[in-house]
C-alpha cells in the first residue's frame, strides 16, 4: 500500500507543488491537512472525494483573505479498515508532516487516531465518524467531533416517529463501534419516549449486501418501526430490500437513523418518500448553501455537497482561523494549542452558521428534521427535502454532563 502524500494535494495561494522547497526555505513548511476518507466503500458517496473538495474550498477561501498562511491538502483512502487507517495516520504524522487529520468515516479508527494525535501533540477533527463516544469516553484534548454523531442523528427522528404511534422498534445494526453506538442511543430515545425495543440483528461490516435474513427477523418481530442502525450503501440496500419484501406496504415503518442525502439519491424518491431524517446541512436551505453547492458542482459534476462535505468546509475554516490566531509555527508545534483556540472561539461560517465548540470537543450547531419528498413534489435534481423542524444546537446534541468525558469536569 502506498502511504505517501499524494501530490494532487492543494497548496493554498495557488502555488504549484513543485514550489514547495522554495516556500519551505522562506517561511517554513506549510500547514498540512490530511483528509483520511472512504473513496470506494460503503461511505464513499457521503464522504470520499467530496470531503476532499469541501476541505479544498475552505482552504481556497481562506487563502484569498490570508495568502501568507500556506496550507497543503493531502488525502488517502482508509479502505474501511482500522489497521489501514491507523497505518496511514501514523505515517502522515511521523514522516509526512501532517498537522491535522480530518474526516475518518470509521469510528473504531477515529478512537485509535484520537489517541495517536494526543500522544504526538497533533490534531484531528472527525467529520465522517459518527460514534458519540468520540466526545464521550474517548474524548481528548487534541481532537474535535464536528458534523453529527449517533446521539444527534436519531434524536429528532425517534422522537417524531414515536409521537406518531411508532412505539415498538426492531434494529438492524452494523456490527462494529458506530452501529452499536447508533443503536444504543436510538434505543434509549425509544424507551425514554415510552416505546419498546423488541429486538435487534447485527449484520457484519463491511461486506454485507444481502440483508434479507435480517429483514425477515424484523418483519416477524411485529415491531411497528424497523430502525436501520447503519449508514451509506448499507442503509440504501436495507431500504431497497425492505421495499422488495413489502415491509412498508405491510404497515411497518422504516427509519434510517443515519440517512443522508446521497443515500436518498441512491434509494430514489419513489422508495424513500416520507422517510424522516436528520441532517445538519442541506444544499438548498439558503443563499449561502446554494452558492457553496454551485462551487462544489464545478469540481464534482452532477453532484451536490452533503453534510460531511459541508462539515469539512466548516471545520477546516475554523481550524485555519485558529492557526492564524496563534501563528502558523505555534500551530504546527502544538495541535493541542490549536484545539484550545478553536474551543475558545465561536464558530461562524455560511454553511453551518453560528455555534461553538464545547469542552468535550463537540461542535455545537443546529440540526434539522427533514421529510423526504415524493417524486411529484421534487422540482429539480436533488430537490429532496421538506424542512419539518429546526433543532437548536443546545438541544441537538447530548448534554455535556451525560457523556462521561473527563474534560467536561474541568
Amino acid at each position: 500500500m502506498n502511504r505517501s502524500i499524494p501530490r494532487r494535494g492543494l497548496l493554498a495561494g495557488g502555488l504549484a507543488a513543485t514550489t514547495l522547497p522554495r516556500i519551505a526555505r522562506a517561511q517554513g513548511r506549510p500547514i498540512r491537512i490530511g483528509v483520511l476518507t472512504d473513496m470506494v466503500g460503503a461511505y464513499a458517496a457521503n464522504t470520499g472525494q467530496g470531503s476532499v473538495v469541501g476541505a479544498r474550498l475552505a482552504i481556497e477561501d481562506f487563502a484569498r483573505q490570508h495568502p501568507d498562511l500556506k496550507v497543503e491538502l493531502v488525502s488517502a483512502d482508509l479502505q474501511l479498515k482500522p489497521d489501514v487507517a491507523v497505518g496511514i495516520a501514523g505515517d502522515w504524522l511521523d514522516n509526512q508532516g501532517v498537522d491535522l487529520i480530518t474526516d475518518v468515516p470509521l469510528s473504531s479508527a477515529a478512537f485509535a487516531i484520537s489517541d495517536m494525535v494526543k500522544a504526538k501533540n497533533k490534531a484531528a477533527i472527525f467529520n465522517g465518524a459518527a460514534s458519540a463516544e468520540i466526545t464521550g469516553k474517548h474524548c481528548g484534548p487534541n481532537h474535535l467531533h464536528w458534523t453529527y454523531d449517533t446521539w444527534s442523528m436519531p434524536h429528532a427522528v425517534v422522537d417524531a416517529t414515536v409521537k406518531e404511534g411508532g412505539n415498538s422498534w426492531f434494529f438492524i445494526t452494523a456490527d462494529y463501534a458506530f452501529g452499536h453506538s447508533l443503536e444504543t442511543d436510538a434505543a434509549n430515545f425509544v424507551t425514554t419516549a415510552g416505546g419498546k425495543v423488541l429486538g435487534q440483528a447485527a449484520a457484519p461490516f463491511p461486506g454485507t449486501t444481502d440483508f434479507s435474513s435480517y429483514l425477515v427477523q424484523a418483519q416477524a418481530s411485529g415491531a411497528k418501526v424497523i430502525g436501520f442502525a447503519n449508514g451509506g450503501s448499507d442503509t440504501v440496500n436495507c431500504i431497497k430490500q425492505s421495499a422488495e419484501f413489502g415491509i412498508q406496504k405491510g404497515g411497518q415503518k422504516i427509519a434510517g437513523l443515519l440517512f443522508l442525502i446521497h443515500d436518498v439519491h441512491g434509494v430514489g424518491l419513489a422508495s424513500a418518500q416520507g422517510v424522516l431524517l436528520t441532517e445538519p446541512f442541506y444544499w438548498n436551505m439558503n443563499d449561502g448553501t446554494r452558492a457553496f453547492a454551485k462551487r462544489f458542482a464545478v469540481l464534482m459534476p452532477g453532484n451536490v455537497p452533503g453534510s460531511v462535505h459541508a462539515g469539512q468546509y466548516s471545520a477546516v475554516t475554523h481550524y485555519l482561523k485558529a492557526c492564524l490566531a496563534i501563528g502558523a509555527e505555534n500551530a504546527k508545534a502544538s495541535g493541542r494549542a490549536v484545539i484550545e483556540r478553536m474551543k475558545a472561539t465561536p464558530t461562524d461560517d455560511p454553511l453551518f452558521g453560528k455555534g461553538w465548540v464545547r469542552k468535550d470537543g463537540r461542535a455545537i450547531h443546529n440540526m434539522y428534521l427533514f421529510e423526504v419528498k415524493s417524486p411529484q413534489q421534487s422540482r429539480q435534481p436533488w430537490d429532496y427535502y421538506t424542512l419539518k423542524r429546526t433543532v437548536p444546537g443546545d438541544e441537538a446534541f447530548r448534554p455535556l454532563d451525560q457523556g462521561g468525558c473527563k474534560l467536561a469536569q474541568s
